[in-house]
């Protein structure tokens, strides 16, 4: 069986910057689509940014454009996803996830999961 292991949290200061990674195995991320998940307390588990397997396609959600990058490493087997200009608005438990050919950046299209990683921005 697969695993997903998130790191790279923490507490930033607002308009910091953090980047979180996260270690896939058993899943191969040139054939498996990847994301990036939050959820925040009393929130939905919202779409951040996912990428495709093979062609490496991205998407983003809107308020996400232009302030988070995600990006992967076949080899290593890792998603990363940089996030710069952190607004407390984006304090959440943020989840990596897989899937094979997810439709869409949406959670339920994704199968694997992993156990997230708290970020907190102060204000």
């Amino acid at each position: 069986q697969g695993q997903l292991v998130e790191s790279g949290g923490g507490l930033v200061q607002t308009g910091g910057s953090l980047r979180l990674a996260c270690v896939v195995s058993g899943f191969n991320l040139d054939y498996f689509g990847a994301g990036w998940f939050r959820q925040a307390p009393g929130k939905e588990r919202e779409g951040v940014s996912c990428i495709t397997g093979g062609d490496g396609n991205t998407y983003y959600a809107d308020s996400m454009k232009g302030r988070f990058t995600i990006s992967r490493d076949i080899a290593k087997n890792i998603v990363y996803l940089q996030m710069n200009s952190l607004q407390p608005e984006d304090t959440a438990v943020y989840y990596c996830a897989t899937a094979v050919r997810p439709r869409r950046c949406l959670s339920e299209d994704y199968e694997y999961w992993g156990q997230g990683t708290q970020v907190t921005v102060s204000s």
